[in-house]
């Protein structure tokens, strides 16, 4: 029944989180501004990105238009983080006012600046523009043939022809989507679509000022096809230039982000989420099985013993009694990978809890990312006490030692990788390098606050009671049998693994997608689901694996807990190689150091996540049955 009743509490949850892709449900993150006809309406440049290079590059490094000064917007530390480089740009409009070809600029492409074209050209890239917090979009036509709207993220740089000539992309025709109020002159921002095209302007002569071009005239309606591209190459000139049409529209503000979010796969993720919960009823029906015939029939066995001899007689996990609550080898890195784990739990719930609730939105352009970073560092705190409380359980005495290992070692470990990536990414000219002053601001906010508060943290844990163990530890530690092959701690480790992996891998594939393939993820209902899912799972397959291992007459559960549990992380790098050689088209070497550095930080704290799991299942389970039996 408790079984039936936990599906239900999901299926409930899964209802109220997860909202049909036509009304997608989040917190826009912005106000909504209202404009007046002819108001004036800024177009924001964003990163150069590409899926395969996954390096992205501030607009400007091409030899694009530039206004006279360039502005950098206001960013937030996740922006950075990502790469994203927010500046002004030429291209302005007027609210409601239709504008039929105008000419932007002219340039002369250097050899310099015609090879970086080419090259971008090369590597597929996109460019990224925003306007009123909308990133811009180029519709395309649906594989099935239906006529419901699909967009790509950007516009391409250029293309290439059979012919391996370049030919850039330099007239732009945008269309803005308007909702008007019934009730006023004012309108409101809900779509913002290019469709970019190569044209070879013509012209007699050029004037700065006023520029008179052929095939640029207020009545040139220019389409893809409709004139000769133009070449990309050392010493030619381009003209820029763009159309803007405004277009009424029924969507509403609230829901101007359902093209981008528009989620033409959900029943894949419902397929997914019952996929998982037959992993964890198969799971449940075994820990129930263990708990209620196997154990109570143990502990009645055991209760009922009257002498010392029948208690020889028996074999099983009651055998191990004096030696279960041993202090492991390494005990330290153990309370050490507990509380980074506590610290990791803390941050992924509430993250999940607030996107899920839709808080997150993607208009807050790198709100997930700074939300993540902030709670990391404030629940240090939680990391510092459990650390601290296992390991006075442990009868440790020297706690600095362990809170400094918990306040460094993760975050170190994870640092040293980002650094060094970021150096690469550097040495690339990207601008997804992280500049020096948000490096500083990352080491202030670890070394300034999170450090503090897992000291605070550990003391307080500290000064509590030991945890006091239900069974004497004798003084003589107990000989272990020998183990059958699949007892063996690195197979049934391994084993451990497979079932948290198979519980989250085709949520896996979307989050890898979004990530790589530059998609907006935004299902956190599925995922919250999901994630609960994975908890679930994580501590049953620990709890069965640790029974087994104590009716073996195993009892150094300790660390073959964590790693069972953990050992799912060793198969989500190895999807992550799977991944990228099936689904990714990087070809540099600096990319694929880069996906699989960033994959590594991501499976080592995957590792990190599911081990605290499994091994507070464990410890709950272990300590809940020991306190079940009499000791003489």
């Amino acid at each position: 029944m408790a079984n039936a009743g936990a599906i239900a509490a999901i299926l409930l949850l899964s209802c109220l989180l997860v909202s049909p892709p036509s009304h997608a449900f989040y917190l826009p993150g912005v106000a909504p501004r209202d404009f007046h006809k002819d108001d004036e309406l800024q177009v924001k440049v964003n990163k150069l990105s590409s899926t395969k290079t996954q390096l992205p590059y501030d607009f400007y490094f091409l030899d694009y238009c530039k206004p006279s000064k360039i502005m950098n917007n206001a960013e937030n530390l996740g922006e950075v983080l990502r790469g994203d480089r927010i500046e002004n740009s030429i291209y302005v409009f007027k609210m409601r006012r239709d504008e039929t070809c105008k000419v932007s600029c002219r340039t002369k492409l250097t050899a310099e600046s015609a090879k970086n074209f080419k090259e971008k050209i090369d590597d597929e890239y996109r460019v990224n523009m925003i306007l009123d917090n909308l990133p811009v979009a180029v519709p395309r036509l649906r594989r099935d043939g239906s006529q419901a709207p699909t967009y790509e993220h950007g516009f391409r740089v250029g293309y290439k022809s059979k012919d391996d000539k370049y030919y850039i992309n330099n007239h732009l025709s945008f269309r803005v989507m308007y909702h008007k109020d019934p009730e006023s002159e004012d309108s409101r921002i809900v779509g913002f679509e290019v469709i970019p095209s190569s044209v070879k302007h013509e012209y007699t002569d050029w004037d700065e000022k006023n520029p008179k071009v052929h095939t640029c005239t207020p009545s040139t309606k220019i389409t893809p096809s409709s004139n000769t591209p133009q070449e990309v190459a050392a010493d030619a000139y381009i003209l820029f230039s763009y159309d803007v049409t405004f277009q009424p529209s029924e969507i509403k503000w609230a829901s101007r982000w359902d093209t981008y979010l528009l989620m033409n796969d959900d029943q894949i993720h419902w397929f997914s989420i019952i996929n998982s919960l037959m992993i964890v009823l198969f799971l449940s029906g075994m820990v129930a099985m263990i708990m209620m015939r196997t154990l109570y029939r143990d502990i009645a066995n055991y209760n009922q013993l009257e002498t010392q001899d029948e208690a020889q007689e028996e074999t099983g996990w009651k055998l191990v009694h004096g030696d279960v609550f041993r202090p492991p080898s390494n005990s330290g890195l153990l309370c050490v990978y507990v509380g980074t784990g506590v610290q990791f739990f803390g941050m992924t719930l509430v993250t999940m809890i607030f996107a899920s609730l839709g808080f997150l939105s993607p208009s807050n352009r790198g709100g997930l990312m700074t939300a993540m970073v902030l709670l990391w560092v404030f629940m240090g705190l939680f990391a510092g006490y459990s650390s601290a409380r296992l390991y006075k359980m442990f009868k440790g005495a020297e706690w600095k030692k362990i809170t400094l290992k918990t306040a460094f070692m993760f975050p170190g470990i994870v640092f040293g990788i980002f650094f060094m990536l970021n150096a690469l990414i550097w040495g690339e000219k990207s601008s997804g390098a992280v500049p020096f002053g948000t490096m500083f601001a990352l080491v202030f906010l670890w070394f300034g606050i999170s450090v503090p508060l897992v000291f605070v943290g550990s003391y307080l844990g500290f000064k509590k009671p030991a945890i006091e163990d239900p069974v004497r530890t004798n003084k003589i530690p107990r000989q272990i049998p020998a183990l059958a092959w699949y007892m063996q701690p690195a197979f049934s480790v391994l084993i451990g693994g497979i079932l948290p992996f198979g519980a989250v891998f085709i949520e896996l594939f979307f989050i890898l997608t979004s990530i790589w393939l530059n998609q907006f993820y935004y299902i956190f209902g599925f995922l919250f689901i999901v994630f609960v899912i994975l908890i679930v799972t994580c501590a049953e397959i620990t709890i069965v694996l640790c029974y087994f291992q104590l009716c073996s007459e195993d009892y150094h559960w300790w660390w073959r807990a964590y790693l069972t549990a953990g050992s799912s992380a060793l198969y989500l790098f190895a999807y992550s190689v799977f991944y990228f050689s099936t689904k990714l088209e990087i070809t540099k070497v600096v990319s694929g150091i880069l996906y699989f550095g960033y994959m590594l930080i991501t499976s080592y704290a995957f590792f990190v996540l599911t081990g605290t799991i499994g091994f507070y299942a464990c410890l709950w389970f272990v300590r809940k049955i020991y306190s079940s039996v009499k000791i003489d």
